[in-house]
């Protein structure tokens, strides 16, 4: 708004004392202060406030008048309610520095001022700023997104004073504010994020407002086109989005916004809708990749075969990877009471999501995660570029364990009192000879995770415990899993250096655990043999002084 436009309202009982040529800057906020030096707060553009405590004496009006002019303000407004008149020495001052004057009656509170010029203000920047977001709009839906959605949370920033972020459903930040405060915690993500599935699984009317400490947030869902052009998105169940629509947080209280206000920022989450509908195009490579792969495991397809695709598939998940990586399959399913909703796709949209780092920004890490969906069921191949037991005996890589520690809260409240959430893992495969068995082993491990209590559980290849493979019901590609897993790292280093680290835990556990038997039976000193014992260990991470590791290197032996 201009200067000129506050002298035609009564209502706020303004008098002109200087600056008549100025009357046509603009205002673009309002400050009340009676610091003597307020610089620090002011940004340029600002009608400053004061009643004029920060007045002692006639000197110290040029430097304070100073100050606001060198911080670009538009224009000083002095109450008359303390001192009476506005003093003389004021106004020689803001002649001085050319800037605008105004006396405000002492029946005029300055709260009326403030709250005209902030409605005035808004309104014509959310007037500029609709017409920003209609142009960013025509252009992202005609051709490729010019930055994204943190070019619409800047714009919100700048024009509208408004910090916002995009969730997705899990509380991951996918997008954020450059400027304008500290960054927002990954906590304050997760806790919003089940807010709004909360209330999205309640029927509540959006914009939901939440209030987490002292900071009021407003929610608005981002609807994403339906995969089917026959559906509607009036006609969608709730639970068919619930889980993978992301999500506009907004650190204001919507509340009282009028109508221009929200229908502004449902235009913005529209504009974000289709830069995420793109990434999803963008995954169907990786998606396609998934699915071609898994068929040829499931069909039982020569290992040569799998091989060659998985050549194919490893440049696209991991560009400028040199080598085959390893990889894990993860298998997830999504169960509701109400056994007629496909819920293939969105356990194929959520798993893709939970497969990333919750820490994580960006969109980047999503891009290397292909997942396939057969019938109700997804089925992740995780590509994993490096895979180690020898230093230490950990593996890297997926672990059910963690995967849902950061997520479980969010899902938890989308899936409400009638769904549930299921996951299993499986260990890294080093081939494609290891493919079959890694799915089985990952739906084994489904199962076991449906089998406990709780709206969202996992299990991992670490839980198919060696008693649990004694028992009938478990598929036998899950036992040559198992047996792999435990006897391939120490096969394979025994190709390499030629060992013999096989014969000698097969002689170890023959002689019971015996050192002195173990080292005559292989005309070994003792020291060699702790020290082929100990590369056991550290290769397996197990420890053959426990009885379960023993159990379960005896049966691994005796089922290869």
């Amino acid at each position: 708004m201009r200067l000129r436009a506050l002298l035609d309202t009564d209502a706020l009982g303004l008098r002109l004392l200087g600056g008549e040529e100025e009357l046509d800057r603009t205002v673009r906020g309002v400050m009340t202060t009676d610091l003597r030096d307020p610089s620090r707060y002011l940004s340029g553009g600002e009608l400053v406030l004061t009643g004029l405590a920060w007045r002692r004496d006639a000197a110290d009006s040029d430097p304070f008048v100073r100050i606001l002019a060198q911080a670009g303000v538009a224009a000083l407004a002095a109450g008359e309610a303390e001192l009476g008149d506005v003093p003389d020495d004021l106004i020689v001052a803001c002649a001085r520095h050319r800037l605008p004057l105004f006396a405000v009656h002492e029946s005029v509170a300055f709260a009326t001022i403030t709250e005209h010029v902030v409605r005035q203000v808004s309104g014509e920047r959310a007037g500029d700023l609709a017409a920003v977001v209609d142009r960013h709009r025509r252009m992202m839906t005609s051709g490729p997104a010019g930055g994204g959605p943190d070019v619409v949370l800047d714009l919100l920033g700048s024009d509208l004073d408004l910090r916002a972020w995009v969730l997705s459903p899990t509380g991951r930040l996918i997008a954020g504010p450059k400027v304008g405060g500290p960054p927002l915690p990954p906590d304050t993500c997760a806790q919003l994020a089940a807010e709004h599935l909360s209330a999205t699984r309640t029927g509540r009317r959006a914009p939901h407002r939440v209030l987490l400490g002292a900071t009021p947030y407003s929610l608005f869902p981002i609807r994403t086109a339906p995969r089917s052009p026959q559906t509607s998105q009036a006609s969608r169940d709730v639970r068919e989005t619930v889980l993978s629509d992301w999500l506009l947080a907004v650190e204001a209280d919507a509340g009282d916004w009028p109508e221009e206000r929200l229908d502004l920022l449902y235009g913005v989450t529209q504009l974000i809708a289709v830069e995420r509908d793109r990434r999803d195009a963008a995954r169907t490579v990786r998606r396609r990749l998934a699915q071609e792969v898994l068929e040829l495991v499931q069909t039982g397809a020569a290992p040569a075969e799998i091989a060659a695709r998985l050549r194919v598939a490893a440049p696209v998940l991991l560009p400028g990877l040199g080598a085959a990586p390893h990889w894990q399959v993860v298998v997830a399913r999504v169960e509701w009471q109400d056994d007629t909703l496909q819920t293939g796709p969105t356990a194929q949209s959520l798993l893709e999501e939970i497969l990333v780092d919750p820490l994580t920004t960006g969109p980047e890490p999503s891009d290397r995660i292909a997942v396939a969906h057969t019938g109700d069921e997804a089925i992740a191949l995780v590509p994993l570029p490096a895979v180690s037991t020898e230093h230490d005996g950990s593996e890297q890589g997926v672990l059910a364990d963690t995967l849902l520690d950061a997520i479980r809260a969010p899902l938890t409240a989308g899936l409400n009192d009638d769904g549930r959430l299921t996951l299993g893992v499986s260990a890294a495969v080093h081939s494609a000879e290891g493919l079959r068995g890694a799915l089985e082993e990952a739906r084994h491990a489904r199962r076991v995770a449906a089998a406990r209590t709780g709206r969202v559980c996992a299990a991992g290849h670490q839980e198919l415990a060696s008693h649990v493979l004694l028992l009938p019901f478990v598929p036998d590609d899950v036992r040559r899993a198992f047996t792999a897993r435990l006897l391939d790292p120490l096969r394979e280093y025994d190709h390499r250096h030629r060992a013999e680290l096989i014969p000698t835990l097969e002689a170890f556990l023959d002689s019971d655990g015996s050192w002195t038997r173990c080292a005559s039976r292989l005309h070994l000193h003792v020291n060699t043999l702790r020290y082929r014992v100990g590369r056991i260990e550290q290769l397996t991470g197990r420890d053959l002084s426990r009885l379960e590791d023993k159990l379960d290197f005896f049966l691994a032996l005796r089922m290869s």
